[in-house]
């Protein structure tokens, strides 16, 4: 499967209103525990900030979806 996002992407989770904008950090091999096998394009670790603490998440590129507005994580 093609990954869909690079390293600095702006991510939301598709069908929710509430939820963060994300960046993308890096896909990361996900171990799948019934087959043993190790999936290294479908998941992405994203980060965002809620009351000022970082929060960190992994999730299948297939939940997100992309923003158009792309750009770091800090106004400069």
């Amino acid at each position: 499967m093609p990954r869909k996002f690079k390293p600095g992407d702006w991510v939301k989770l598709k069908g929710k209103t509430s939820t963060p904008k994300m960046e993308v950090l890096n896909y990361i091999p996900k171990k799948n525990l019934l087959f043993g096998l190790v999936d290294n394009d479908t998941y992405l670790k994203c980060v965002w900030y809620k009351n000022g603490e970082r929060k960190l998440e992994v999730f299948h590129q297939d939940r997100l979806i992309k923003m158009i507005k792309t750009g770091g994580l800090f106004k400069v």
